[in-house]
């Protein structure tokens, strides 16, 4: 498979965290999505919890409009989220499991065991034009039932990857990138096109970023953390430059 160019996608939902944290209205959320577009990224996600922890509903609208990079919205599989999914119209909408106890997204989401309220789901949101996701562990089971279903995309959770780059266990570490490529084959192979995310830093994204298969990546927490000390412009021409050499 030749490798084509990687998109990046920013994830701004940890603006809207610092927003919150104090109250008021800023720093804003959107007026990172505009940076970020200004600054090469190739679309923004953001994330619309049903407890609006970080995003709030005006947040979603408000990038929808300020930018002309597509906006991937996630959203969990509410009727809630599905009706506001359907009135904001975004180009992506990416389906991801949510707990109100956890800090972030912990895992992926189980569409193997939830088929067919997951393929009613995201039916509309398809006939409405989104390009839909699963966010899911890269295991077999999860690549196939999401195939089943009609999604025509997958996305990654990278988090255990990450975590163990982190913990220096290279063991453990070899053997969680290899589930990712793996996965990744099969997914293409099943014409899905696959996304990966959550955990990616400037440590960790070459190997990531070299796997052909790959069509876009996700990254937020990290590029937001290291604006707060380079300024976001630089941060992602950073990533940038890391995405395309490892694709050189």
């Amino acid at each position: 498979m030749t490798a084509q160019r990687l998109r990046l996608g920013v994830n701004i939902d940890h603006v809207a965290t610092l927003r919150n944290a104090r109250g008021g209205d800023l720093p804003d959320p959107v007026r990172a999505a505009v940076l970020a577009e200004q600054s090469g990224a190739d679309g923004i996600t953001a994330h619309l919890r049903e407890d609006r922890r970080h995003i709030r509903d005006a947040d979603i609208a408000a990038i929808k409009e300020a930018i002309d990079i597509p906006l991937n919205f996630e959203l969990a599989a509410t009727r809630e989220m599905q009706a506001i999914a359907r009135t904001i119209a975004p180009h992506a909408v990416c389906v991801v499991p949510e707990r109100r106890e956890e800090r972030t997204t912990e895992g992926g989401l189980e569409v193997a065991a939830d088929q067919n309220r997951l393929s009613h789901f995201i039916g509309p949101l398809r006939d409405a034009g989104a390009r839909v996701s699963m966010f899911i562990a890269p295991e077999l089971s999860q690549i196939e039932a999401s195939a089943r279903i009609g999604a025509p995309v997958v996305e990654f959770h990278c988090g255990a990857y990450c975590n163990f780059d982190t913990e220096g266990d290279i063991v453990a570490r070899e053997a969680e990138f290899a589930r990712l490529a793996d996965g990744a084959k099969r997914a293409a192979d099943l014409g899905l096109e696959v996304h990966m995310g959550h955990g990616l830093s400037y440590q960790n994204v070459t190997p990531i970023a070299a796997l052909p298969e790959v069509a876009e990546l996700n990254i937020g927490h990290f590029l937001m953390g290291e604006a707060l000390f380079i300024g976001l412009p630089p941060a992602l021409a950073e990533m940038r430059r890391l995405m395309d050499a490892a694709r050189a």
